[in-house]
């Protein structure tokens, strides 16, 4: 009896094993099925925000109310990406109107700093730390335009979840607490943020639970008072005084003067979907440049995963990419035609460019005619859907932390030019080259997915590859998030840095040895790479239905929960 046992023992244990890493449905390398509801439907980092959103959905609000309440809940429970010292990016549909709506609110560089003072000092590039890259935060202003314009109930209501929170306290989630430390390394000699951010001298680990009553009486009165609070009042005066003290620009003139842009979206049509990313000063056409380039190209047929298709998106993500470098920048401050770059015509240019046998080491950017991050996304049973992104740049930001306020400002300024002739060049009054950008899909004129992912120059990138993976490769909302990512750096940047060397090509693990030899012989540099692919949260909206799809993908500690 034994001998016949024991072999059929081993044999229930060995198959156990082989599907304890497989899935019964779907790609293999998918974390989870799609969260499907009705309802409401909410993705963000991290679960309390996307808990926020809910309750927010059935105590009446709508999506845009939501995606406020979740936006002031991780500027709290995430500060290592995101808080009302940042800027803040949002694509709107509107179910009334049946129409998309771009909002930039992205802050301005102060008046009283000009390029001329970083020559004179000695500056080659702004400094990524301290007083100098602070510019106006957009954050604040963006709720109240969101919420003028389109909001349900109360801004007491919407930013409660978040005081709650910052008074009572919430455990630090994994990943958050890994970056939280790592912030601290660096910023923990500036005035006032040990005593925010480091209790008890250190940075809190997963699990501990963190208070922040500094930033619960800011939020409240910004939900009791409004944006003038903020930009005009007594929070603006200690911003205006603390920078001053720290030989910084930024002062009560500057916030006095800030207002956010509605701004049309732009779009290019990809295989039947219309992809919509908002303008500079932000990267989201990029993305968009990306899609009309690969376009050309039988995608699908080359298949996930294949040296042929990471070769041609990689060279496409370079063409791009020099385009970004010379040309997107703020709007107000050049007379660049940027629709120029989304033709079909200067696709097919572009494309001409592109070996399919050798990796180029540098491209040329074309010619213009001239005219840490986080995100969400909300949908509610009305049709509505909110696209939102928002950023203190680096990490926790430039580690200016005006007291009592209970935040850090954002340090975005660092990413302008300080080469006289190039269009993101510094100036007074300037909103900065950003990489924060949301993004949306339609079909038909019809709403049909709201997504993001963030992470720096990964964005547009990312932005891409999950575009191709839900209409060449055929995948769901979560396995298009899941699929093991690119990333390709060393493009020319908008700060000035120029590509000489063709770049590094960083691949996630699921991209097969073979493959990975095939690109090599085409002149990649390949490494791997943990890490730097960006966190992505989208919402599906079945046209037909009204049902709802959300994902949230584990690179993150988020969450995608529907009702």
């Amino acid at each position: 009896m034994k001998k016949t046992i024991v072999p059929v023992v081993l044999t229930i244990c060995l198959f156990g094993m082989v599907n304890g890493q497989d899935r019964l449905t779907g790609e293999t390398f998918a974390t989870r099925s799609e969260v499907i509801a009705t309802h409401g439907m909410a993705c963000t980092s991290q679960p309390l925000a996307t808990q926020a959103a809910l309750d927010i959905l059935k105590s009446g609000g709508n999506a845009v109310d939501a995606a406020i309440a979740a936006n002031a809940v991780l500027g709290l429970v995430e500060p290592t990406g995101n808080g009302i010292g940042g800027d803040l990016f949002a694509i709107v549909w509107d179910a009334d109107s049946k129409q998309l709506y771009g909002l930039n609110a992205s802050g301005r560089s102060p008046r009283s700093l000009t390029r001329e003072y970083f020559i004179e000092h000695g500056y080659t590039r702004i400094p990524a730390f301290g007083p100098l890259p602070v510019s106006v935060p957009g954050c604040v202003d963006g709720w109240f335009e969101m919420h003028n314009r389109f909001g349900s109930i109360s801004m007491e209501q919407i930013l409660q979840p978040a005081v709650t929170y910052a008074r009572e306290g919430f455990p630090l989630t994994e990943l958050i607490a890994y970056y939280w430390e790592r912030n601290a390394r660096y910023l923990s000699p500036f005035p006032n943020v040990g005593e925010v951010y480091l209790p008890g001298g250190s940075a809190p680990a997963k699990g501990e639970i963190f208070k922040n009553p500094a930033l619960a009486n800011t939020l409240e009165t910004i939900a009791i008072e409004g944006r003038d609070a903020f930009y005009k009042g007594d929070i603006a005066r200690t911003i205006s005084d603390f920078m001053e003290e720290q030989g910084g620009f930024l002062f009560y003139e500057d916030l006095a003067a800030h207002a956010s842009e509605w701004v049309a979206p732009m779009s290019v049509n990809y295989r039947g979907y219309d992809v919509w990313e908002l303008p500079p000063n932000g990267q989201g056409i990029a993305a968009l440049q990306i899609l009309n380039i690969l376009e050309g190209y039988d995608i699908a047929g080359m298949g996930f995963g294949s040296a042929d298709y990471i070769h041609h998106f990689t060279e496409a993500k370079k063409l791009a990419f020099e385009d970004r470098a010379k040309y997107y920048a703020d709007p107000a401050f050049n007379d660049l035609d940027y629709r120029s770059l989304l033709t079909d015509a200067y696709a097919a240019e572009r494309r001409a460019l592109i070996n399919s046998n050798q990796a180029a080491r540098s491209y040329d950017a074309g010619k213009i005619e001239h005219g840490n991050t986080i995100y969400l996304t909300v949908a509610d049973e009305a049709g509505n859907m909110v696209s939102l992104i928002q950023s203190n740049y680096r990490g926790m930001g430039s580690g200016m932390c005006p007291p009592g306020l209970g935040f850090i400002l954002q340090n975005r300024g660092e990413l302008f030019s300080l080469e006289e002739s190039h269009h993101n060049v510094y100036a007074p009054g300037k909103r900065p080259f950003h990489t924060i950008i949301p993004a949306f899909i339609t079909k038909d004129g019809q709403p049909l997915i709201s997504f993001g992912l963030m992470g720096g120059s990964m964005q547009p990138q990312g932005h891409a590859q999950v575009l191709v993976n839900l209409v060449d490769f055929g995948m769901n909302l979560q396995e298009a998030g899941d699929a093991p990512r690119i990333r390709h750096s060393g493009s020319s940047q908008p700060t000035g840095e120029e590509m000489t060397d063709g770049g590094t090509l960083y691949l996630e693990s699921g991209i097969t040895y073979s493959e990975i030899r095939k690109l090599l012989g085409k002149g990649h540099t390949v490494q791997f790479s943990k890490g730097g692919y960006g966190g992505y949260q989208a919402i599906k909206r079945d046209p037909e239905t009204g049902v709802l799809y959300g994902a949230s993908e584990s690179r993150k500690d988020g969450q995608a929960a529907g009702w």
